[in-house]
């Protein structure tokens, strides 16, 4: 972390410098926040490359996900910290250098060893680019503008994940593997030079003074690292039928523990935690929770079953989110300009309904379904998730003082963060175990004593005994293609209730709204 002590490139900027470059300002953090939310998911997409090419199992090559993730997720509630110890600005930029250096290491690995390590480093990079990001957008906008920042990093938010396995797909399929980290140079030099340049110092708060609470730290990272871990490799290992998973679960439940007794009793804590004392804060955090939970769960069902049973590339995938992450990043445009003017929670209530009803129609999702029937879903899960999250952004910190807007936004962030480990996690459990569920209730309708069963049997035989073969053989593939059409039956019904499951989710989360001080997303306590 020394190097970012960067020496001071001149005196504090003038109030008047700062406003006058505020949207250049904007423009630089939420690029960096971009590169780091299209690395989260864009490798996912050259598994099967890299794998070939290193020498590697699939269960080897889940570490390239798995430690970016736990790395970013354990740097987030540390990025206040970070940035009250370091200054912000060179913290900041510090950060999008380190994680513009790992991507240079990772595109260069030659060895599994060589690319984990370079995604961890990028990790720890890329943890800051978030909620740094945000709490930069809140110092740098006046109150009557915050809306239209939000929405500014909210479009960066919601087209990155976007964007993430859509440009994967195509650059590993023109390029080569390496070229997904290659493409974060030129952009990682030009948000590094325009924040140095122009992100100022907040002028609340200073250096943070003290001993450093190692304990919080290590307490920290033990929860927070075995906990990602268990939630990434639990569907893979059976979850708690495995001794590796009962090991993490204990390591990060005992650690959980003795961090927020540390925390809450240590001088100078890591993590503040006492800021969640503010109820309109922890009220955020909690939905902050099931909005990632449904989101990212989403995120990652969708290609799956666009991918897997309707038989789309990378690129046809994009083309169908394509249509709603637009949707999403007009209704922030909007909401972030009117946001103001009413009570944040009509937005987030109306934004939630809508959400249900684009999951209520993926729950009708069948194989015979097109390209024009998943527009409107869309566009909804667009709008509903564009009316969402620049509001309950905003009013999550409204009651903040303006020293406590980093800690805040870090807590905030990694709440969604978590939820969407939960969620991903949630998802792929339930989409095996609802499978199976699907495959047994099926298979009592598809007797090969009844009637429709044995004459589809015969018919498809008759056809296989066409292509040659003996009779015994065609009977035994046509048993094959029976089994492989029940599966794939079964799996459609378990992706429409993840589906709805995810719908519930948000809606279950509303009575959350009832705890919050005030629905104003400006001049809550900590208002200047």
């Amino acid at each position: 972390m020394a190097t970012l002590a960067l020496p001071a490139r001149r005196a504090r900027l003038s109030p008047e410098e700062v406003y006058a470059h505020r949207y250049l300002i904007a423009f630089a953090v939420v690029s960096a926040s971009v590169l780091e939310l299209v690395d989260t998911s864009i490798v996912n997409v050259a598994i099967p490359h890299m794998m070939g090419n290193l020498g590697a199992t699939l269960e080897e090559i889940a570490w390239v996900s798995t430690g970016y993730i736990v790395a970013n997720v354990i740097i987030l509630p540390l990025t206040s910290w970070l940035s009250e110890r370091f200054g912000r600005r060179n913290y900041y930029t510090g950060s999008i250098l380190l994680f513009t250096l790992a991507s240079l290491l990772a595109g260069n690995a030659s060895s599994l060893g060589g690319l984990v390590t370079a995604r961890v480093i990028q990790g720890i990079g890329g943890g800051a680019l978030i909620s740094t990001a945000q709490a930069i957008l809140f110092d740098v906008f006046p109150l009557r503008e915050r809306g239209q920042a939000m929405a500014i990093f909210g479009m960066g938010v919601m087209v990155g994940p976007t964007l993430g396995p859509t440009l994967g797909g195509w650059i590993t399929d023109n390029y080569s593997w390496p070229w997904i980290f290659y493409i974060n140079l030129p952009l990682g030099a030009m948000a590094a030079y325009l924040t140095w340049r122009w992100v100022p110092e907040p002028s609340h708060g200073g250096r943070a003074q003290g001993d450093v609470d190692w304990a919080g730290l290590v307490l920290l990272i033990l929860s927070i690292g075995a906990l990602q871990i268990l939630l990434e490799r639990g569907e893979s290992k059976d979850w708690f039928e495995s001794r590796e998973i009962q090991l993490e679960a204990l390591v990060a439940g005992l650690a959980m523990i003795g961090f927020v007794w540390r925390e809450l009793t240590a001088e100078h804590p890591v993590v503040d935690l006492r800021i969640l004392k503010n109820r309109q804060l922890a009220a955020s955090v909690t939905f902050g929770l099931c909005l990632g939970f449904a989101l990212y769960a989403s995120v990652f069902a969708l290609p799956v079953f666009l991918q897997s049973h309707l038989g789309y590339t990378a690129w046809d995938t994009g083309k169908v989110i394509l249509p709603g992450a637009i949707a999403s990043a007009v209704t922030m445009a909007v909401t972030g300009r009117i946001t103001s003017k009413f009570d944040a929670r009509l937005f987030i209530v109306t934004g939630a309904g809508l959400y249900f009803w684009s999951m209520w129609m993926h729950y009708h999702f069948t194989l015979a379904i097109g390209m024009h029937d998943l527009l409107l879903p869309m566009i909804l899960r667009g709008i509903g998730l564009g009316l969402v999250f620049v509001p309950l952004t905003q009013v999550a910190v409204a009651d903040l003082e303006p020293q406590q807007l980093a800690q805040g936004t870090g807590l905030y962030n990694l709440s969604r963060q978590l939820g969407g480990s939960f969620g991903i996690a949630v998802a792929a459990t339930l989409l095996h175990r609802f499978t199976e569920q699907g495959r047994e209730a099926l298979r009592s309708h598809l007797a090969v004593t009844e009637p429709a069963t044995a004459q589809w049997l015969q018919g498809v035989t008759a056809r296989m005994m066409q292509l040659g073969g003996s009779a015994a053989d065609a009977q035994h593939r046509a048993l094959a293609l029976l089994d492989l059409n029940l599966y794939r039956q079964a799996s459609v019904i378990a992706f429409e209730k993840v589906f709805l499951v995810m719908g519930c989710t948000f809606v279950a989360a509303l009575p959350l709204l009832l705890f919050f001080r005030t629905g104003r997303t400006q001049g809550g306590g900590g208002a200047h």
